[in-house]
């Protein structure tokens, strides 16, 4: 479902609950199953903890540090849900001392001085928040005062010069924490020496190095445990200098997943910045599934619930109004709309004591990892046997005198041989069999999955696809279906009202109010004004009105320019009383206003035909106002289903009269009233236009030939969803004709959950769905053994994003709820960049292959030759150092060459792996092992 739905944005309402309590009730027992059977296979969402810690210990490493470096801090993270915890509680009473002391004590504060240039403090300014200080705010004179006290217009914001920020910066101090120094290169040489094995060679080495002097001079005694200690000292410095560019790699990507860009007014327009260059003084306006990015006060809202749970750990959602008009930084706007002052940034924020207290864990297991770690173990283990036994076998041999140096002489004879010849002789066979283990053991192998996702990762932001778990790039690479949103995804998300039908007549175009009854264009300017969350402002070059908001709000607004609005003017005529913000399950938003004659006009935009059954009246050419007959029903009904079929958004205005008794006086009480919606009076029917993106169609092919079925899920009606999915490619000649491949939302809905099983593979559009409609689409579709990727961009969004097994959310348009409960952030919004990532995705499973293919050959080949010339000749021919060479090829050369490979046109012409990859990757891959071992 887009969020660029008509109207205010969307509503986060309580009873989203029962679309959250299916998630819950989701039968995840296949997958469980699974898991249960093998502890090296786990879920690839919310794994849960006891499966993850019994594949650490089932793991051989020879390195932990370096092995689980790239895995989840299982301690880390409950040590960080601890200080949180303890961060709230301690905030919590300082604020009850305060109150306390304030209540018993009349104390007089110590007046703190202004910056320069201001007339408040920063540590005032972050009390007021911390300790949701009301009585202090008023006596402050309120959020107006404080703002002058900022030098802040409350209309307009700040001065965008560059001097005025630097000023407030200096002042106030900036929106960030400090971040622990990322690791430098000292360390990771430090890790790569923890492995045993080669603390073992290199001890080895030493002793080889004293006793070859010492028996075959310096001349020649110092070539074996000299090797040995370079090879191992070149294997420590390639294995760090790798390990040192993946963590760059991952540090640039986190940066990109803070730098949040959010919309600010100053010098009288919004504009976009990042999070990281918002000041105290700021003016940011706050939408449905933002995330609230300082501490402030508000200004104005309508509806506004708060989310802040993160803050004080309850889910409940607390409404904000001036009673209540503090907001803290990291909480999210579940519902409604509004502005908020900026009064702390940074570490004056209770968010940002969190965050520079508690370190990030950036560490995250996925499935094909885990499951290589679990081949590594095996064949490390195959791998120990041989090491053992050859060991056995040539300490047989040399004590009972059946070794023989280069030149033939028995190395060992009784009661001949020295005690130093005889040390120095188990030395150098301890050293063959320690590398042996050190081949054996391939810590290279579930590394090389880190690696190939390192790369692909920033490889894909080049593609703009931000991705924000790894497990994301593999299960993207198995994907079978894509379930996308079609505004700004599919189109080119540019909206323009070209069609509109008015009193009875069409109007093509409808860009002109000549001909247009006052009456009707008053109502019209009048509502739309009023009920929007975009705004209109002039442009400081040229003069021209510029139009925010979300596309569709903008292409309303243009409409309303050209049919005469003066939008400022419209706004001071009246007030508002009560909003109803867009609610995706009604498909419709609508505003209460109290104009200057004291009268209620109820203005409502919507869906058309939805809006269009709650009218019972509508104006004619003359502006007297006219019965909806069943005759005028139908006559509209075709109306809207011709603007539909030719690609076009219908939206429907109507109004309605209510007397001011009826409306609650109090604002408490207003906020549980319910607008009228019955009894409307149809005022205009529109039809936007939002093209096709240009590639689009080419992108769905690609998809199609690779196996991956696209299907379109959208708001819009039936007849609309059903022409654009036809001009993308989505609907194929006669499709559209099959039973259950055209679906509305409530529809399939209605259907019970083993009936939507039989028929959700055929589904190919899915019209007027509503969040929930998603959710159960992605369930069926999983039950069905799919492995499913979802778009979405607003908050309601959140639960099917959730739910699949690829969450996809929109950079550009998407809430940050919704960038949240997703895997990867398409930063331009464009389907063609969800295929990159489909192509990304197989790029990785084909290159661990290949990766896999080459180093079994080799550590298996290796390890056969030594066991079987162990048996036979009692000498090996590869010795420690050539081992420790082959070791240095695959584990870190070999994967840095294979496992950065860019894909291929021939990986998107290959049918899709589905859900069973990884169980059929894992046993081919212990057959492929444990036949080439035996």
């Amino acid at each position: 479902m887009s969020s660029n739905g008509p109207g205010n944005p969307r509503r986060l309402s309580p009873r989203r609950s029962p679309s959250c309590e299916n998630y819950e009730r989701f039968d995840h027992s296949d997958d469980e199953d699974e898991t249960q059977n093998d502890v090296f296979n786990i879920l690839h969402k919310k794994a849960p903890l006891e499966s993850l810690m019994k594949w650490r210990k089932a793991t051989l490493a020879l390195n932990a540090s370096r092995r689980f470096r790239y895995t989840s801090d299982l301690k880390r993270a409950e040590k960080r849900e601890q200080i949180i915890r303890k961060i709230r509680t301690s905030a919590q009473a300082v604020r009850a001392v305060y109150l306390f002391k304030k209540g018993v004590q009349n104390t007089k504060k110590e007046e703190e001085t202004p910056p320069e240039g201001f007339e408040i403090g920063p540590t005032t300014l972050a009390n007021l928040v911390r300790d949701r200080d009301l009585n202090c705010l008023q006596q402050l004179g309120g959020v107006n005062e404080v703002a002058r006290l900022l030098h802040t217009d409350l209309e307009k914001g700040i001065n965008e010069v560059p001097e005025e920020i630097q000023r407030r910066l200096q002042a106030y101090g900036e929106n960030s924490y400090p971040r622990k120094a990322a690791r430098n290169f000292f360390v990771f040489v430090w890790e790569a020496l923890q492995d045993t094995t080669l603390i073992i060679l290199m001890v080895c080495a030493a002793l080889s190095l004293v006793f070859g002097i010492k028996t075959e001079g310096i001349k020649e005694g110092w070539f074996d445990g000299a090797s040995i200690n370079f090879a191992v000292i070149l294997v420590i410095l390639v294995t760090a200098i790798s390990d040192y560019r993946q963590s760059l790699q991952f540090q640039n990507l986190n940066e990109e997943k803070r730098n949040i860009q959010l919309q600010v007014i100053r010098g009288g327009r919004r504009s976009k910045v990042s999070i990281f260059d918002l000041v105290v003084g700021d003016v940011v306006p706050l939408n449905i599934g933002d995330q609230v990015p300082a501490d402030g006060i508000l200004i104005e809202g309508h509806s506004l619930s708060i989310d802040e749970s993160s803050m004080t750990g309850e889910s409940k959602y607390v409404y904000k109004d001036k009673k209540n008009p503090f907001l803290m930084s990291g909480c999210k706007v579940a519902d409604g709309y509004g502005t908020m002052l900026v009064t702390a940034v940074g570490l004056n924020t209770e968010w940002g004591l969190v965050m520079a207290t508690i370190s990030e864990d950036n560490g995250e297991e996925t499935p094909l990892q885990v499951r290589l770690n679990g081949v590594a173990t095996f064949i490390g283990k195959v791998g120990l046997a041989v090491a053992v036994l050859v060991f056995l076998i040539l300490i047989i041999r040399f004590f009972t005198g059946n070794t023989e140096d280069k030149n033939g002489k028995t190395m060992f004879k009784a009661g001949k041989t020295s005690v130093g010849d005889a040390f120095n002789g188990i030395v150098k066979i301890f050293a063959i069999a320690v590398t042996i283990v050190v081949v054996a053991v391939p810590e290279g192998l579930p590394l090389a999955v880190t690696l190939t996702l390192a790369y692909s990762m920033r490889k894909m932001m080049a593609d703009k696809a931000l991705v924000r778990r790894l497990s994301a790039c593999e299960t993207m690479g198995s994907a079978t279906t894509i379930c996308s949103d079609k505004t700004g995804t599919l189109t080119l998300n540019q909206m323009t009202v070209v069609k509109a039908f008015i009193a009875g007549e069409s109007r093509e175009p409808p860009d002109t109010s000549e001909g247009l009854p006052p009456v009707i264009q008053a109502l019209l300017v009048e509502g739309i004004s009023q009920n929007t969350t975009g705004s209109v402002y002039k442009s400081k070059g040229s003069g021209e009105m510029e139009v925010t908001g979300s596309p569709t709000e903008k292409a309303i607004l243009s409409w309303a320019l050209k049919l005469g609005m003066n939008f400022d003017d419209e706004r001071s005529k009246s007030s508002i009383l009560h909003v109803f913000t867009f609610n995706s399950e009604k498909k419709r938003g609508g505003v209460a206003l109290k104009r200057s004659d004291s009268e209620v006009h109820i203005h409502w935009k919507g869906a058309a035909e939805i809006v269009l059954d709650l009218c019972k009246t509508w104006i004619d050419s003359s502006g007297s106002v006219q019965e909806m007959t069943p005759t005028k029903v139908d006559e509209n009904k075709k109306i809207i289903e011709g603007m539909a079929a030719a690609t076009l958004r219908c939206i429907a205005f109507a109004y309605r009269t209510c007397d001011l008794h009826n409306v609650p006086v109090d604002e408490e009480q207003r906020q549980s009233w319910q607008i009228p919606e019955d009894n409307l009076t149809l005022l205009a029917i529109v039809g936007i236009k939002d093209p096709c993106r240009p590639n689009v169609r080419e992108a769905v092919h690609i998809c199609q030939k690779a196996g991956v079925k696209v299907r379109m899920v959208t708001g819009d009606n039936i007849y609309t969803a059903k022409a654009i999915a036809t001009e993308c490619g989505i609907l194929q000649p006669g499709e559209d004709t099959e039973q259950y491949a055209i679906i509305e939302g409530r529809d399939f809905r209605s259907y019970s959950e083993d009936e939507r099983l039989k028929f959700v593979d055929k589904i190919c559009v899915m019209g007027r769905s509503s969040p929930t409609d998603k959710l159960y689409l992605v369930q069926a579709l999983r039950k069905r053994g799919h492995v499913v990727a979802v778009t979405g961009d607003g908050t309601n969004d959140a639960p099917a994003l959730h739910e699949a097994d690829i969450g996809l959310s929109m950079g550009i348009q998407g809430t940050e709820v919704a960038k949240e409960s997703s895997d990867i952030i398409i930063l331009d919004d464009n389907f063609a960049s969800v295929v990159k990532v489909v192509r990304w995705g197989r790029s990785v499973y084909a290159n661990i292959q290949k990766f896999i293919q080459f180093q079994l050959t080799v550590n298996v080949a290796a390890l056969t030759i030594n066991f079987v010339a162990a048996i036979s000749s009692g000498d090996v021919p590869l010795t420690a150092v050539q081992l420790l060479w082959v070791n240095l090829i695959m584990d870190t050369l070999g994967a840095l060459a294979l496992a950065t490979e860019a894909p291929t046109d021939h990986l998107m012409i290959r049918p899709p792996v589905g859900r069973r990859l990884s169980t059929k990757l894992q046993y081919s891959l212990y057959l492929h092992s444990r036949g080439m071992t035996f």
